[in-house]
């Protein structure tokens, strides 16, 4: 209801004035929560509109790719793209009538809520300020005592003045009453008429739109019918030949396969066969074979380029193979290479083999004025590939190296994830691993994992040695000693490979999960390691020492003057010309159990002793650090503490500036032990790094006379030209020591080196051979 104030009625300020404006107040304040209401709402629902236009969007873009799958169907795909085009364009549809929504409801009713109700609401305040100056000013006046004539006068002028403005005011707040009262109907009707007005445009658009579209909508209806009956017709006949091949007989399946040389494709046989890959991990591989145009070939996948085996099966023969393992192989030779396989039964195995030389048959028919020529070349061929044998391995390798590290408690399961049965390791973590977590450890890069496979690579005996020390159990001791407390989920067999991934560089890379020792725990730490170290040395001075070598004898004849001599130990055989041979050397079982021993050097009594190294002492250091308990438990061999060293930040090449500048792999030497040598050269140690005395882990092995590590550091690329501040290399301090199986490796190694550079490029340039002198003298 419209409610209008009289000007007259406003001047009197009579009762009937006053209850009118309370009135109005009041409905304009009630106008105001109602009009913030509607405005809230209408944003609430423009949001929830967006949101249904997007996902909307979303739902029309999944129409658009199912149709792009469907192109094959002609039909699927024009009807999904035409649905998908309507229904792309109610969404536009949608967003024009959101958008007329907002500015008809939203802007138009906010604009008229501030500025209007505004200048209402300071009238207001302006009405009451002067109602309550004119009431002072009665009661002012009514208040002034007849004989004091000037305060009479003063009451007289106040009121006076104070009637004016409240008069001026009064009318304007009428007027600005009357005016909102006339403004708001038209406001309110003008917004809602124009809402509405959007919505009739939408609807109309949207009803026209789908007129369009009435006519394809029942043409597909009609369609649709038809392709029901037609599906259920062809589920009957699907139903019919799925019964009547379950009543065969399949017992003798693999009889099925049958050689076709006149088949349509040209492929005269295929199926799967497992085929020995021919690198050094001979492993087999399920492939699909094939016997086509006279070779034979096999495909991974279809879409695969087949890859030839043999090139023309009449240089080929074929024969069973019954001195392997594994049951039904059969090996296909050629004068370039042989191929084994393996057929799932004996049935398959004599269907390939009789196809293979049915196929050779019906080439030599084809080609009869060659075939004399090319058997003889295949009879030579296969004569010298079966006269060869398989390269010896010299290191532990596939099932030998499996058993020996799953046999370390915890071993057994993947230390990241417990996935059981492992197949794969992290070398200078000293942890198994399955083999999604070995692609995630690969992924961190080898400063933070190096992975090998425990099945596929072969293990030297001290990185045997390094993985037994270790393991699953003392590595999440270490790394996971803090998961608990923090509340970390450690990830199960079957998660997510993100989740593994996110929970692995945790672990590793932000070592969030390792405890952090208190200074007084690494000080007991330092000095416990320091006082096991001492227990090592003292022990190992009791160790019996070893027999000098043996008196050199004549090779079984020989005679004096063409005799050949071989030295104990150095790998050198002397000719009677005064030449030197490399003698090969099969490693004993013995050199894992022997890999770790404190070794002692082979001394005559007449030759000089080794020069002396500087003594292993403990004294306080001016501060305790993770560098330094690596620095003590490389000393003492401790490869669990060395761990928790590196874990807890420890540099692998810290040097302790108060002890010579040593670094721990020097202390590893000191020790003894080639395990703990081996587990610093694999977290990346520098194995030329050098002391005070500029001497390097090379001249404190050999000055120490310990051959094993003498070979590894020449292995892993020690300078053996450098000299320390006597200028003194270790070449020269193994001859002045006498020590001959270290001299004769250095100068081996230095005779391999002088060798590669004479060679040049075709040189293998900083690795050593398998079967190289020292590789060899290092395995006795």
């Amino acid at each position: 209801m419209k409610i209008t104030v009289d000007f007259e009625e406003c001047l009197k300020d009579s009762p009937r004035f006053r209850a009118t404006i309370e009135e109005v107040e009041g409905d304009v304040c009630e106008l105001e929560s109602k009009l913030d209401k509607l405005v809230k709402l209408c944003i609430g629902m423009i949001d929830a509109g967006k949101a249904y236009n997007a996902a909307n969007k979303q739902f029309v873009s999944g129409i658009r790719e199912l149709a792009l799958q469907s192109t094959k169907d002609e039909v699927i795909e024009s009807s999904l793209s035409k649905f998908a085009e309507s229904l792309q364009e109610m969404i536009n549809y949608h967003t024009i009538l959101f958008d007329q929504a907002q500015r008809s409801i939203k802007t138009q009713l906010q604009t008229f809520v501030k500025d209007d109700l505004r200048k209402f609401k300071e009238a207001k305040k302006q009405f009451d300020k002067v109602s309550e100056e004119k009431d002072a000013a009665l009661i002012k006046n009514a208040q002034a005592p007849r004989n004091k004539q000037h305060e009479v006068e003063e009451a007289t002028n106040i009121l006076t003045a104070t009637r004016k403005c409240f008069r001026h005011i009064v009318l304007d707040y009428v007027l600005q009453i009357n005016v909102l009262q006339s403004k708001r109907r038209s406001e309110i009707l003008k917004s809602m008429l124009s809402f509405m007005y959007a919505h009739l445009t939408f609807f109309h658009q949207g009803y026209d739109l789908f007129s369009e579209l009435q006519p394809l909508m029942k043409q597909l209806g009609g369609q649709l019918d038809q392709l029901v009956v037609d599906a259920a017709k062809e589920k009957r006949d699907m139903e019919q030949k799925h019964s009547t091949i379950q009543q065969k007989d399949f017992s003798n399946d693999d009889t099925k396969l049958e050689y076709n040389v006149d088949a349509d494709n040209g492929i005269a046989m295929e199926g799967y066969l497992f085929k020995r890959a021919s690198n050094a991990f001979k492993t087999w591989n399920r492939r699909w074979f094939s016997i086509q145009n006279n070779q034979l070939v096999y495909q991974k996948k279809l879409k695969d380029n087949p890859t030839i085996v043999v090139e023309d099966l009449r240089l080929c023969t074929v024969k069973h193979c019954e001195d392997l393992e594994r049951r039904f192989c059969f090996e296909v030779v050629s004068p370039t290479k042989s191929c084994m396989m393996q057929a799932d039964s004996e049935k398959l195995r004599q269907a390939w083999i009789k196809a293979v030389q049915n196929s050779i048959a019906t080439a030599f028919r084809d080609k009869g004025d060659d075939a004399e020529k090319l058997d003889r070349k295949s009879s030579t061929s296969t004569g010298s590939l079966d006269s060869g044998g398989e390269p010896k391995e010299r290191s532990l390798k596939g099932e030998s190296a499996l058993q020996k590290v799953i046999a370390i408690p915890g071993n057994a399961c993947c230390c990241d994830c417990g996935q059981p049965d492992p197949r794969w390791a992290s070398i200078n973590l000293g942890i198994t691993l399955c083999i999604q977590c070995s692609g995630i450890h690969r992924s961190l890069g080898v400063h933070f994992s190096k992975v090998r496979s425990l099945t596929l690579d072969s293990w030297e005996p001290e990185l045997l040695k390094l993985m037994c020390e270790l393991g699953n159990g003392v590595i999440n001791q270490i790394y996971e000693a803090r998961r608990e407390e923090l509340g970390a989920r450690k990830p199960q067999p079957g998660d997510p490979r993100h989740e593994v991934e996110s929970y692995i560089k945790a672990k590793y890379v932000d070592r969030r999960f390792v405890r952090r020792p208190s200074d007084e725990e690494l000080r007991s730490k330092v000095v416990s390691l320091s006082k096991q170290e001492k227990r090592l040395s003292s022990s190992s001075e009791h160790l019996p020492p070893r027999p000098p070598p043996p008196t050199p004898k004549l090779r079984p004849g020989s005679n004096t003057s063409g005799q050949s001599v071989k030295s104990a130990d150095s790998g050198i055989q002397r000719s009677a010309d005064g030449s030197r041979e490399i003698l090969v050397t099969t490693p004993s079982n013995s050199s894992l159990a022997e890999a770790d021993v404190a070794e002692t050097p082979p001394m005559p009594t007449t030759l000089p002793p080794p020069s002396p190294c500087k003594e292993v002492v403990f004294y306080e250091p001016k501060e305790y650090s993770s560098g330094l308990q690596l620095y003590w438990a490389s000393c003492a061999r401790s490869l669990p503490d060395m761990a928790e060293a590196l874990a807890h930040g420890a540099q692998v090449n810290w040097v302790n500036t108060e002890d010579d500048k040593r670094t721990p792999l020097i202390m590893a030497v000191q020790g003894g032990s080639l395990v703990t040598c081996e587990f610093l050269l694999q977290n990346a140690a520098n194995v030329n790094q050098q002391d005070a005395q500029g001497r390097g882990p090379l001249h404190h092995a050999t000055m120490l006379g310990r051959t094993g590590q003498v070979c590894l550091f020449l292995k892993r690329g020690a300078n053996q030209n450098a000299t320390d501040i006597e200028e003194k290399t270790p070449l020269a301090i193994a001859v002045e020591a006498a020590n001959a199986d270290i001299v004769t490796l250095l100068r081996l190694a230095k005779m391999n080196e002088e060798m590669r550079e004479a060679e040049g490029p075709y040189s293998q340039s900083g690795q050593y051979n398998a079967n190289s002198p020292t590789e060899m003298q290092y395995r006795k």
